[in-house]
């Protein structure tokens, strides 16, 4: 499993590729929380799931996790490129309303500025 992590002028993007299952939801935490604790300003997250395969209960803890650390500062996490598995997931775990999903990256970047 492995995170890309880079950002792009006021967005943090991450681009897990894998499985986001066991040690791979500690290091999508340690990640989002290094970006979090740096940012002076509300943090902006972009998360791409094109390349995840699988999501355990673990990974969605640690982006609930994550979702409360980044509003706390007034800032949003979005995600792009959610499988019909992983969305299935989400809903059954009724967290399809906490995470802002789009359809494209332009238009998740989009709201993420506005």
């Amino acid at each position: 499993m492995e995170i890309d992590v880079y950002k792009n002028n006021d967005i943090t993007y991450l681009k897990p590729d894998g499985k986001l299952i066991g040690s791979a939801s500690t290091e999508l935490r340690r990640k989002i929380y290094h970006f979090v604790s740096d940012s002076e300003e509300a943090p902006k997250f972009l998360i791409d799931f094109a390349e995840v395969t699988l999501v355990d209960s673990s990974s969605l803890g640690a982006l609930m996790e994550a979702h409360i650390a980044i509003t706390k500062k007034g800032g949003r996490i979005a995600v792009i490129n959610v499988s019909k598995h992983i969305k299935s997931l989400i809903v059954r775990s009724r967290l399809i309303s906490t995470f802002e999903h789009f359809e494209s990256e332009d238009e998740a970047v989009s709201a993420l500025q506005s």
